[in-house]
């Protein structure tokens, strides 16, 4: 049975600057996110992941390209009538829980400020009982509603910024690194909490991050981004048994092990882009192994496909 693709990005491009001063931060990027999955996008700081995640959401603009939700396009110049659809059927979950809530607004504004632009006629006794419920399906008590955020801790806040996501009943939601600012004891929770939402409303995630120990975790699907560029893309398992691009298996290489004597014997490889000789053979997207997608030209290709016949 085919599956149902609620997003499609082909060809994206995004600019930033102008004439001289111009920077390309997004090439040329391709992807499908099926309804109901968790695709991840991981890659480093300054990646070009978290731009992709702000184009999606219409907060910056593209250059090239399209983004398609549902079939439509939703980058550029779109009615309103299909705005708001976006705006309400699309949520993102920021990184950093202290920088994305209002300190000078109350919990109960913060989560529902999105809910009252878009369902103007709501009544306050309705607008309160959904505040409520937001906050008891992300664990927190109704009470915090009549709070600030500075009297909350980093787990706390950054389950105020779902609840805020969660009460707009949206069908895609872009979590853009969410636990990369938490303690490592309220990161579980937090991906638990992410996973649970999932199943009980079929919600669909992109999510974004650059620790492929987490993305192991909650994703189906992971593509890898390297300098606006995906550079490969396959079934999580797929890709993190059989790795292919020696970008890749360089970040598989950096992630840290429970045992420390595996971690002190362990090599950290250490990607050099200058292993790529592309001057008269240009990289394209290939299939290496079924469903696992790689930027290659033909002479690696050829050396990834006897890698795997062995």
């Amino acid at each position: 049975m085919e599956r149902e693709v609620l997003l499609e990005v082909k060809d994206l491009e995004v600019t930033f600057g102008e004439r001289k001063k111009k920077y390309r931060a997004v090439k040329g990027v391709n992807f499908k996110i099926y309804k109901g999955e968790t695709f991840g996008l991981v890659g480093e700081s300054g990646s070009g992941k978290t731009t992709i995640g702000r184009a999606v959401m219409r907060i910056i603009k593209t250059s090239g390209g399209e983004i398609l939700y549902k079939g439509q396009k939703i980058n550029g110049d779109i009615s309103g009538e299909l705005d708001r659809q976006v705006i309400q059927e699309i949520q993102m979950i920021f990184q950093d829980p202290q920088a994305s809530l209002n300190e000078r607004a109350k919990v109960d504004y913060i989560v529902s400020e999105g809910l009252m632009n878009i369902e103007k006629g709501i009544s306050e006794k309705e607008r309160k009982e959904r505040v409520n419920q937001a906050l008891l399906d992300v664990g927190l008590l109704p009470e915090f509603a009549s709070r600030f955020p500075h009297e909350f801790s980093g787990g706390q806040r950054q389950r105020i910024g779902i609840a805020r996501s969660l009460i707009m009943k949206p069908e895609f939601i872009i979590a853009d690194e969410p636990i990369s600012a938490l303690d490592v004891s309220v990161r579980a929770q937090v991906l638990n909490l992410l996973t649970r939402m999932q199943k009980e409303r079929q919600i669909t995630y992109l999510f974004i991050a650059h620790d492929l120990s987490v993305m192991r975790f909650i994703t189906d699907r992971i593509a890898v981004i390297r300098k606006g560029e995906i550079v490969e893309m396959a079934e999580t398992e797929e890709l993190i048994t059989h790795a292919i691009h020696p970008y890749t298996r360089a970040l598989l290489s950096a992630i840290p092990m429970p045992d420390p004597k595996h971690e002190r014997d362990k090599k950290l490889m250490v990607y050099d882009p200058s292993i790529h000789d592309y001057t008269t053979d240009q990289p394209f997207w290939q299939e290496i192994r079924k469903e696992h997608f790689v930027l290659a030209n033909k002479k690696e290709a050829e050396e990834y496909k006897k890698l795997y016949e062995c």
